[in-house]
């Protein structure tokens, strides 16, 4: 099992990992994937004392992430950080006219991992931005999104980190329910599909 005893593990992203979380309670893990792995976790390993930490932001692109890094990762000194970021910056594409080119997306992304990497010496599992044709109008992101989606990949193996390829493994899940099970509009899971998060990221740090 890649995490150890006393570890502190950060979630952060966007809606789907804020997920009505209170911000005034800096414990609250809100009520998506973040809680229901360390929820999983406690239950699993009663013994072992790691603590999580949810700082997802509704609404944030990577750009976002990197304006309140220091603040909501760096200070936190975290043993592991788990990012899932992305759709943002291609949905304000669509509904505002607002997008973010693949380079500044890369750019971004690799200078927060850049920075906890070299100052906090965190390790890192990335979860790849995903999107499903629940309505009909999503599967035009896919031009936007695939590139980022292909950026999250070569930035982990660029920084040694773990990548949970949620885009595909939602893909794969969806011919057996539809698309609507896992998320209700194409991006922010139903309950099924906030479990399905959940325990895939506990599969690839192998406590499940």
């Amino acid at each position: 099992m890649l995490i150890k005893d006393h570890s502190v593990i950060l979630f952060q992203g966007d809606s789907i990992t804020d997920v009505g979380r209170d911000k005034e309670k800096q414990e609250d893990l809100g009520n998506g994937y973040p809680m229901m792995v360390a929820s999983w976790f406690a239950a699993a390993y009663p013994e072992m004392k790691v603590k999580f930490i949810n700082r997802g932001i509704s609404g944030n692109r990577v750009a976002d992430l990197k304006k309140r890094w220091e603040k909501d990762c760096l200070s936190l000194e975290p043993t592991w950080v788990s990012i899932m970021i992305g759709i943002n910056d291609c949905w304000r594409r669509y509904d505002n006219n607002d997008p973010t080119f693949v380079e500044k997306f890369t750019s971004d992304y690799r200078d927060i991992l850049k920075q906890a990497k070299e100052t906090i010496n965190a390790k890192f599992v990335l979860i790849e931005p995903f999107v499903l044709p629940v309505t009909e109008d999503r599967r035009k992101w896919r031009e936007d999104l695939d590139p980022k989606i292909n950026a999250v990949r070569d930035l982990a193996r660029e920084f040694g980190a773990l990548l949970l390829p949620m885009d595909g493994i939602f893909s794969k899940v969806s011919t057996f329910r539809e698309s609507a099970f896992w998320t209700q509009d194409g991006v922010h899971p139903t309950p099924a599909g906030h479990a399905l998060i959940a325990r895939e990221w506990l599969k690839l740090v192998r406590a499940e």
